[in-house]
């Protein structure tokens, strides 16, 4: 998959369109990669957010992504998505592509063409790292996407090496 690159690094410092945010359905802030990239997008990035109207408390419901400015980060826009808790949400398989897909198809209708993405639910949410990168990889394959520079940006060198398997497995 030529299109799609593992880099082990800060995402919050990534030069694309579009930086992927594996949020919490409040999407307000939170630990982890959520937490990172509201700090480095600053204040903006939160008052961009409370503007979504949430629905009973959720501005994102698992598995679908929400659109917004990126603050003080270089990219234009931050995508949140909410990816499923591994041993919680049922279907986890299923809600962790439908993240990527709505993510990547928010994307393109929004003309980004460069995305940085972390492995989502790959924290605290529990997910395993191989089929997580499968179904990351999967998901990147997708016709729609092809033309779609996805960068992965993991955060230690364990879960580089694990998707590197994974997306040499795959090509």
């Amino acid at each position: 998959m030529q299109h799609v690159r593992l880099i082990q690094g800060d995402i919050t410092q990534a030069k694309v369109d579009a930086i992927l945010n594996a949020a919490n359905p409040g999407m307000l802030g939170g630990g982890g990669v959520d937490g990172a990239i509201h700090r480095a997008a600053g204040p903006a990035l939160l008052d961009a957010c409370r503007r979504i109207d949430p629905v009973g408390g959720v501005r994102c419901p698992i598995g679908k992504a929400r659109i917004t400015s990126a603050g003080e980060l270089s990219a234009r826009h931050v995508i949140h998505t909410v990816g499923p808790r591994y041993e919680i949400d049922p279907e986890p398989e299923a809600l962790l592509a439908s993240a990527y897909r709505c993510s990547f198809q928010l994307a393109i209708e929004n003309r980004c063409r460069h995305i940085a993405a972390p492995a989502i639910s790959c924290g605290v949410y529990g997910y395993p790292l191989q089929p997580a990168a499968d179904i990351a990889f999967r998901v990147c394959g997708e016709t729609a996407f092809l033309d779609v520079q996805i960068d992965f940006y993991l955060f230690s060198a364990e879960i580089l090496d694990v998707w590197q398997r994974r997306l040499d497995a795959v090509g």
